[in-house]
């Protein structure tokens, strides 16, 4: 099956408006199941999954290859639920069209705004399909306004619904001008009621209006009062999905399966395949040509899965050429050679092995080491421009429950890791967490569930540590002396330290001994032992920073002085000295910039300054970004730590942010005092 016999289209929108029970329709309509899947009781198809069947909705994106009229669409249905969006921009880049899932009821969301422009930045055509008009409250017509107003007037009705709530009884095709139902699951055909004339007259004059402008000569014809013929319509109709100049919206029900066929019918005549789109961009700023003859094949992994039954699984676009089992092909990250072992299509969880895959068609390979995001080719040169991910801003440390698990969880949150993108681990060394950073709560609590389901242990998740830090803030002085005897030989070292502020400059020591009082050889061993009390911290166990050390006189015994004895002194002054060179705790800052409406403006900055920050800019967005506010800010970390959850919360799910540690300022005295005694507090129960 050739490129022009493939359409990959991806299912998107707001979490619960039926994106996966669209392409469970899709299946049932031709044949694929034998019931409705997720219907009355059934099992879905495509959520498959345990954890999804458990919250209800989609985690991990999934493929319904739909065989109809001679094409296949493979039809990617992609978790929509904020936290696991990651996916769906990684669908996206493997498709052409982008198909949003609206409510008849609630119209576009937050998520369905964001997607729409994720779409956009990755050049697809779009598409809208109203779904549930067969609910009490659906209004289309109220829908198709609130569509253009949210994304542009260059949306059109393909199909209409006939009546709506309990009367809704199928759909006018605007297009080919006829009535289409349903009658015991067979599509049927008829004239449009005469009631509905005036509707679809408007419908199809709207509908030229905008696909017109993809023809400069039949747009003349147009405006010169000229009817476009039915051919010239269907014609316009394809070219101008390719050049994403008009957004076709279709009406349905997919619990009655109503406007399904019509849809279908559609990406079979009128959307793009990927060789429409011509080239692909290449890394190096070069082009991929895109043809299924091409002898130099190249696949483009957009997704990896460890499946508990298949193990780990890649899905793969064809991008040139023709693919077969046993090719080996480079990998342009890795430079390794990768071995196609098998060539899977996937339908939910089952398999059906497959001879071939050529330009545009989309297949699962098992067990290939290549990551999300890596280009195969014969050549190992060719590099596709990858895709941008969110950012995955919620960081949360992981513990297990049980001591003697570690290296079995931190290997399970390594491979998981590995396989998503906007989930990544790390070993904190300074604090001593094994921390995630993903995009939001249900993605880590999805993944505590699947670490107890596939490993058998369990973990929990705790605060981050704050790293903090002490430093002085005047000029002190002190003597640190050791002297120990226990028969034998002794120990004894004596320095007198002096210790200043140094803002900026980090740690200084500096040997101002003279008159031999202290030998030379002993000198390092004053300095590591500051430097170790330094790392330790003085005041709540924090690294201390910004201090210059002067050691300037003391005295030694010839035979009990040694290295470990100036150090153990130098460690006794150090800690004197502090206390009176008035230790402050320091916090770390984050330079943070918050994108929302401009509607949640004034709250964010509330919250910005109800959490010590300082607002320090707003700009308003202009383009696609227009009707959003950025805000620029600094904030203690310690009160922005949590802060992918509270802007969710504060911006109902609309705001994205940035944010990076900028240097530290001095904690306010009821923090300190607060630190400090929690850290005296460990010390005294044998704690760090």
């Amino acid at each position: 099956m050739g490129d022009e016999k493939v359409r990959n289209v991806v299912l998107v929108g707001q979490g619960g408006v039926g994106k996966t029970m669209l392409a469970e329709a899709m299946l049932h309509l031709t044949g694929k199941t034998t019931r409705l899947g997720g219907h009355a009781g059934t099992k879905p198809t495509l959520d498959y999954d345990n954890e999804e069947a458990s919250r209800g909705f989609s985690i991990s994106t999934t493929i319904a290859p739909i065989e109809w009229k001679g094409t296949r669409i493979n039809v990617l249905d992609a978790p929509c639920y904020p936290d696991f969006v990651g996916d769906a921009y990684a669908a996206m880049s493997a498709c052409e069209t982008a198909l949003f899932v609206v409510d008849a009821q609630g119209g576009p969301a937050a998520v369905t705004t964001r997607l729409w422009f994720a779409a956009e930045d990755l050049s697809l055509a779009r598409a809208v399909f109203v779904n549930r008009i067969d609910r009490a409250e659906a209004d289309f017509a109220t829908t198709l306004e609130s569509l253009k107003e949210h994304f542009g007037p260059r949306l059109a009705a393909v199909t209409l619904p006939m009546g709506t709530g309990d009367a809704f009884s199928g759909v006018i095709d605007v297009v080919h001008q006829v009535a289409r139902h349903l009658e015991n699951g067979k599509p049927v055909e008829g004239p449009v009621p005469a009631e509905y004339a005036d509707t679809l007259q408007e419908a199809r004059d709207a509908l030229c209006e905008l696909v017109v402008e993809a023809d400069d000569d039949l747009m003349m014809k147009y405006l010169d009062g000229e009817a476009l013929t039915q051919e010239e319509l269907e014609g316009l109709l394809h070219k101008a999905l390719v050049e994403r100049i008009f957004v076709p919206v279709f009406a349905g029900s997919c619990v009655k399966e109503e406007g399904v066929i019509s849809f279908m019918d559609n990406v079979v005549d009128y959307f793009p395949a990927m060789a429409d789109f011509g080239r692909i961009p290449l890394v190096n700023g070069e082009q991929l040509d895109i043809s299924p003859d091409d002898d130099r094949p190249v696949a483009f992994v957009f997704k990896s899965l460890q499946d508990p039954s298949n193990g780990r699984l890649s899905f793969l676009k064809v991008l040139a050429g023709t693919v077969t089992p046993g090719l080996e092909l480079v990998c342009a990250r890795t430079r390794k050679t990768e071995r196609l072992t098998h060539l899977f299509r996937m339908m939910g969880k089952e398999t059906q092995e497959v001879k071939s895959a050529s330009a545009g068609d989309i297949v699962v390979v098992p067990k290939l080491e290549a990551q999300t995001g890596d280009t195969l080719s014969v050549t190992g040169k060719v590099e596709a421009a990858a895709f941008r991910f969110p950012n995955s801003l919620y960081r949360i440390a992981i513990e297990p429950d049980k001591r003697g698990t570690e290296d079995k969880l931190y290997t399970f949150l390594e491979k998981a890791a590995d396989a998503d993108p906007t989930l990544k681990v790390e070993r904190d060394e300074e604090t001593g967490q094994t921390v995630i950073s993903a995009i939001g709560e249900a993605q880590v609590s999805v993944l505590l569930d699947r670490l107890e389901d596939r490993v058998g242990i369990t973990a929990h998740t705790v605060k981050l540590r704050i790293p903090y830090r002490e430093t002085i803030r005047r000029v002190a002085s002190a003597e640190g002396r050791h002297k120990k005897q226990t028969g034998g030989a002794g120990q004894f070292g004596d320095c007198w330290l002096r210790l200043e502020p140094n803002p900026g400059k980090g740690y200084e020591f500096v040997d101002e001994v003279v008159g031999g009082h202290i030998p030379r050889n002993f000198i390092p061993a004053i300095d590591k032992g500051v430097q170790e009390t330094m790392a330790e911290g003085v005041l709540a166990g924090y690294p201390m920073i910004d201090v210059k050390v002067a050691v300037y006189d003391g005295s030694y015994h010839p035979v009990d002085s040694n290295e470990m004895a100036f150090k153990t002194a130098a460690r006794i002054g150090f800690q004197k000295a502090v206390e009176q060179a008035e230790p402050v705790l320091l916090e770390p800052m984050a330079k943070m910039k918050v994108s929302v409406p401009e509607s949640y403006a004034g709250s964010i900055m509330g919250d910005i300054s109800a959490s010590r920050g300082r607002v320090e800019g707003m700009e308003a967005g202009q383009g696609a970004e227009a009707g959003m506010t950025t805000i620029s800010a600094t904030v203690p970390y310690a009160e922005v730590v949590d802060y992918a959850t509270r802007l969710r919360s504060l911006s109902r799910g609309t705001g994205e942010f940035t944010i990076e540690l900028s240097g530290y300022e001095q904690v306010p005295h009821d923090v300190q005092e607060k630190l400090a005694k929690e850290y005296q507090e460990r010390r005294a129960a044998g704690l760090k």
